[in-house]
């Protein structure tokens, strides 16, 4: 992302592996947005406990 000023409509997103939502990159995700896989912790645990199924 080359430019500092974002608008929601500009914001990069991906699909939530656990609930296949679309979610929109956060600030606090900014040095690590390329590892980012969940929507939110809540997603990431399901994912987790999918895998460990597995």
């Amino acid at each position: 992302m080359p430019d500092k000023r974002y608008t929601k409509s500009t914001l990069p997103e991906k699909t939530c592996e656990a609930c296949g939502r679309p979610f929109a990159w956060r600030k606090k995700w900014a040095r690590d947005w390329d590892n980012v896989k969940t929507c939110s912790e809540r997603c990431k645990g399901d994912l987790r406990r999918k895998n460990r199924a597995v």
